[in-house]
């Protein structure tokens, strides 16, 4: 090698490690960033509390601001009983369906490369991308009495639209992709080579996927679980249309919250928000004790 060739590459081993390196690793001298960064850090903190912290609080002053017997009038009250249980009950359905097939769907298109992968992929991402309230619509549109399938639902007596299966229905819908999101990453990353080294020693499919493949995915699915169940629990916009708000019937607690806010109950409305607030704390503790553990 050349002089001049070696001089260039010496130049460049220490440009590109050392320097590098002691960029990344040495504090900034400049004092001038520390007033950005607590800037920054300000910045977040006031739109975190009037944006998160500040709407809570006000529910919770607000459910208890008649006082605890008129709180728990509203929170034990029948039709906020029959409300929370079709909350439960939906988002228990929409959870374990989209559990089973988001581990399928992401299993299949991370693992096997066929055609019209791709496109397979793009139409589980569709429930992120149409509005919620026209996927009620077009539930109404095609169970509906005026739907395509509506004369042979008839026939059959099968209810689906204002019935507590449109609700599950719209449920899952809007649920569909989380679980397949948070996996699919996750196996597209880990590759096949354990896989088959497994298969190649004569260890079968579900010997693989649960010595092999499932620890990989364990906290990645437990993530996508908990980010289904809070999407399903808060839903309002397909869930109200497909609905028809019937009270004690196909009304969820975001419907029911908004029944008693337009009759101008507003404690009591306060009083049932606090319960998704509760639940949603739950759902928070729940995701942070993942990412803790994943760490």
């Amino acid at each position: 090698m050349s002089q001049k060739k070696q001089r260039t590459y010496t130049q460049d081993v220490v440009g590109d490690s050392i320097h590098s390196i002691q960029k990344v690793i040495e504090p900034p001298k400049d004092n001038s960033s520390h007033a950005i960064k607590y800037l920054l850090i300000g910045t977040s903190v006031v739109f975190l509390f009037f944006m998160l912290a500040l709407p809570l609080a006000v529910v919770v002053a607000n459910a208890l601001r008649e006082g605890w017997d008129a709180y728990l009038d509203a929170v034990l009250d029948e039709y906020t009983i029959k409300a929370l249980q079709l909350t439960l009950l939906a988002t228990v359905v929409a959870v374990a369906i989209n559990t089973l097939f988001g581990v399928f769907a992401s299993y299949l298109l991370s693992k096997f490369y066929f055609r019209g992968r791709q496109v397979l992929a793009t139409l589980i991402d569709i429930p992120f991308s149409i509005s919620p309230v026209i996927a009620g619509l077009v539930f109404i549109l095609t169970f509906g009495n005026v739907g395509w399938m509506g004369d042979f639902l008839d026939q059959y007596d099968i209810k689906i639209v204002f019935a507590v299966p449109g609700v599950i229905l719209a449920t899952i819908f809007v649920t569909f992709p989380f679980v397949f999101r948070e996996l699919f990453p996750v196996l597209n990353a880990q590759g096949k080579d354990e896989e088959e080294a497994a298969a190649l020693m004569g260890a079968n499919g579900f010997t693989i996927f649960r010595k092999i493949t499932f620890p990989h995915i364990k906290w990645a699915l437990l993530y996508g679980v908990i980010l289904c169940t809070a999407r399903a629990m808060g839903e309002f916009g397909a869930v109200s249309v497909i609905s028809g708000h019937l009270r004690g019937k196909t009304n969820t607690l975001p419907l029911h919250v908004e029944i008693l806010y337009n009759e101008f109950n507003t404690t009591a409305a306060f009083a049932v928000s606090s319960i998704l607030v509760l639940l949603a704390v739950i759902i928070l503790i729940a995701k942070t004790l993942v990412e803790w553990k994943k760490k």
